[in-house]
């Protein structure tokens, strides 16, 4: 019988294709009998209110989202970090039509918040998704692409948003679903609480596609512990001089060299996994016979905590400072870009009703208790400047290769079901 039903369901990519005539005419469900067992037959029925695709057996509902969807009109319009205005425009838009109270503009910016309240008393869980592609050199040219699956995370968040409202999930508290703007830039989640919109937040949950690396298709990792990341450029200040005379000058160059191997000395607790490289460097005077005045040299510091985080900035600033001045030079100045606090403020009750949640949607041969990943968050940013806050992060397997941030990034959206239905059973667990 188990085996009838599992071909049982593999009928239903044939009936999909039903979908769109469903959406755009007065029929309402077809009957499409199955061969395998004369008893058993597939019923497709297109809820509008619900915007999602229901498929019934002789015993059980199959509730297919609307989050292709979603994906596949989000995935057209890549929008880089703070200027996301067609994708809030659409996640907005969107809420409304199923019943949340949405607020725009967060802080000045293109966040968003919906919320949905039950009307009796109980918990607020929020949901975090971000909107925000990435900017890409295609050759020569500069070009917004979604390489890092901000798009299917949106549509998952937006899709369960649709689903909890139309199937009565919320029976206490508020859910409020965040669409959180140029997290890749790092300040997305700080706008976020510079609004104050998640001042009453109990519980926060997050969920991010993992490449093949980390998670196989089909598989949820429960707890993703993000590293710290810390990018910054030193300018080095050496002194001009032309080329037949380098006795007369300071070659930054050379200085940048003691300090990349002054850095690369740089040792850490070993038990604590981190790392710390040059990824860019630029001299120019404009001219091949001059010694130049300046070279810019960029780093990139992960560490899987805070405090190890912390000692390494230390140390790697100084080892930069001693370096450039053992041929004369000096650092000119440091600029920082975007940092990321690692993971912390998991909640071991959130953490038990999240891994139920996925073990009930992908079955426990393909549960990843936890995972360790070098990649930075900005969404811990809440519980760092929120204490007390009750966090979870989610690594959902979708096949993403060859990797994140790759300009050729792809991955299998029909996975992003399994975000949508983790997302609601978290929801039903929470506030139902």
């Amino acid at each position: 019988m188990d085996e009838i039903r599992r071909q049982n369901r593999a009928s239903v990519a044939f009936v999909l294709k039903f979908a769109e005539i469903l959406k755009y005419n007065a029929l309402s469900e077809i009957f499409v009998y199955n061969g395998f067992e004369e008893n058993l037959f597939f019923i497709f029925h297109f809820n509008r209110k619900a915007n999602a695709t229901v498929f019934y057996d002789s015993k059980e509902a199959i509730v297919m989202s609307n989050v292709l969807t979603h994906y596949q009109f989000l995935h057209a319009i890549p929008e880089p970090g703070f200027q996301e205005f067609k994708t809030s425009d659409y996640l907005a838009g969107k809420l409304e039509e199923a019943g949340f109270t949405v607020t725009r503009n967060l802080a000045g910016s293109t966040g968003l918040a919906g919320e949905f309240d039950s009307g009796v008393p109980g918990p607020v869980l929020g949901i975090r998704a971000d909107m925000d592609a990435l900017t890409h050199i295609i050759n020569g040219k500069k070009e917004f692409r979604h390489t890092c699956g901000h798009d299917g995370h949106s549509s998952m968040l937006l899709a369960a948003a649709e689903a909890a409202a139309a199937q009565g999930l919320v029976k206490k508290g508020r859910l409020k679903v965040l669409f959180e703007p140029a997290e890749e830039l790092g300040t997305g989640a700080l706008k976020m609480l510079e609004s104050g919109i998640l001042e009453d937040v109990d519980y926060l949950v997050g969920m991010h596609v993992r490449p093949t690396q980390e998670c196989h298709a089909g598989g949820v990792i429960c707890e993703m512990h993000y590293a710290a990341g810390c990018q910054f450029r030193a300018r080095i200040r050496g002194r001009h001089a032309h080329g037949a005379r380098p006795h007369l000058g300071i070659n930054p160059i050379d200085a940048s060299l003691c300090a990349i191997a002054a850095v690369n000395a740089v040792h850490m607790d070993p038990r604590i996994p981190f790392s710390v490289k040059c990824t860019r460097f630029h001299s120019d005077s404009g001219v091949f016979n001059s010694v130049p005045e300046f070279a810019d040299i960029t780093f990139d510091m992960r560490a899987q905590d805070n405090p190890t985080m912390k000692d390494m900035r230390e140390q790697v600033i100084r080892a930069i400072e001693n370096g450039v001045a053992a041929v004369g030079a000096k650092v000119e100045e440091y600029e920082f870009y975007n940092g990321f606090p690692a993971a912390e403020g998991f909640d071991p009750e959130l953490a038990k009703i999240i891994r139920e949640s996925a073990t009930e949607v992908v079955g426990a041969e393909n549960i990843i208790p936890s995972f360790n990943t070098s990649g930075g968050e900005d969404f811990f940013f809440y519980p760092v400047r929120m204490p007390g806050l009750k966090v979870g992060f989610i690594g959902l397997g979708v096949g993403a290769e060859p990797g994140l941030h790759h300009e050729n990034m792809h991955f299998d959206p029909k996975y992003l079901e399994n975000g949508v239905s983790i997302h609601k059973k978290i929801i039903a667990r929470i506030l139902g």
